[in-house]
């Protein structure tokens, strides 16, 4: 299982033209705190906070549900489901990001923690999200435990939110 780069997608977009559900809102969720979430214009893939470009090798983030599996069926990959993304980072014993304020470079780092991560759903417009992301900690959003579950429909993005794949 590995992380969806901005590079990798960028390769997506680039063969297929697609534009992510946040390119045809032309805005999208920027979270600058567990507790401040902002609405931003022009907030991508590309510049996942509207203002700075994503760096190559970071997990790419702003990017839906709809987005993944768009991405995915491009790739001949899949989603793991929220019990297949717990079994694959059980002996991931890198570092896990958390309590910072940047993602960090997706192969530095473990893929728990760092972003949230969207998983197959199997219920409509519930979508789950595994693994914590850089802004969590033990007292606040502690994603990095498999027992904390939160979800999202399928059209949210935001600057803390990608995906990872499996081979199919």
């Amino acid at each position: 299982m590995t992380s969806v780069s901005v590079t990798e997608f960028e390769s997506f977009v680039s063969n297929t033209g697609y534009k992510t559900d946040a390119e045809n809102y032309g805005w999208s969720y920027v979270q600058q705190s567990v507790f401040t979430v902002d609405t931003v214009h022009h907030a991508d893939w590309r510049k996942p906070d509207g203002v700075h470009p994503s760096k190559p090798e970071d997990p790419v983030t702003q990017v839906s549900y709809n987005d993944a599996i768009a991405y995915c069926k491009w790739a001949g990959t899949r989603l793991p489901t929220y019990s297949e993304y717990w079994v694959n980072t059980k002996h991931d014993n890198r570092r896990i990001n958390t309590e910072s304020m940047a993602i960090e470079n997706r192969d530095r780092v473990s893929i728990i923690g760092n972003v949230w991560e969207l998983c197959a759903s199997d219920l409509p417009n519930v979508v789950p999200l595994a693994g914590g992301s850089y802004l969590c900690s033990k007292k606040m959003c502690n994603g990095t435990s498999k027992e904390k579950k939160i979800s999202v429909d399928p059209f949210t993005a935001n600057r803390h939110i990608g995906f990872c794949v499996l081979d199919n």
